[in-house]
């Protein structure tokens, strides 16, 4: 028969480590969220030329942006996880929560642009682009929740602040459904909460 001895007080010792741990280690994995938010955050001023007659275009030529886009992010992801997987060093609690809650959401957001293509399928380019409208809301939503948890892994303030810009980023910009300056809108948002702070956090892990 086997005794259980429980130990309270190594437990929360082993826990308060394992906060610290996350805390204090550089977030890994930083440069991805830089690319994804440069990337998109052009295709969709790309999408704002097409539609606002920049470059008019139409029908399916109107979504080439942001399959280029994906295809640009796919092979930037590549690389990038190849050079990490060369450079990791030891994995920190943190790095596994951030890293698995952001792959699991960029997971999530191919999933949602396929079911928003299926929409456009079903429904034609009307209800396609009717879609897409909301599908950004929810990708900003996405976002929110990755930049919670990491906050809550790193125990850092401007993370949290990011987060809540997300969030409020998302009904902002369901508002402007119909207007040609809500790809403009979703750019900024995506340089802004993404693509600066993946930099800034790219520098800070480099230090």
């Amino acid at each position: 028969m086997t005794d259980n001895t429980e130990d309270p007080a190594a437990d929360i010792a082993w826990m308060r480590r394992l906060a610290e741990e996350g805390a204090q280690a550089p977030m890994q994995g930083a440069s991805i969220l830089m690319s994804a938010g440069l990337i998109y955050g052009a295709a969709s001023l790309f999408h704002w030329t097409q539609i606002s007659g920049v470059f008019p275009a139409s029908g399916l030529a109107i979504g080439i942006g942001w399959l280029a886009a994906t295809g640009l992010f796919l092979l930037t992801l590549f690389v990038i996880l190849s050079r990490l997987k060369r450079e990791r060093g030891v994995m920190t609690a943190g790095n596994r929560a951030s890293g698995t809650v952001w792959s699991a959401l960029g997971w999530g957001i191919f999933a949602l642009f396929l079911s928003m293509a299926a929409v456009g399928w079903r429904t034609g380019a009307e209800g396609g682009l009717l879609a897409m409208s909301l599908g950004i809301s929810v990708i900003m939503v996405f976002y929110g929740i990755g930049w919670a948890v990491t906050a809550a892994m790193y125990r850092s303030r401007m993370l949290w602040g990011l987060a809540i810009g997300s969030f409020a980023a998302a009904p902002l910009l369901a508002s402007l459904t119909g207007l040609d300056a809500q790809y403009l809108a979703y750019a900024g948002a995506l340089f802004l909460l993404m693509a600066l702070p993946g930099f800034l956090l790219m520098r800070q892990a480099r230090a």
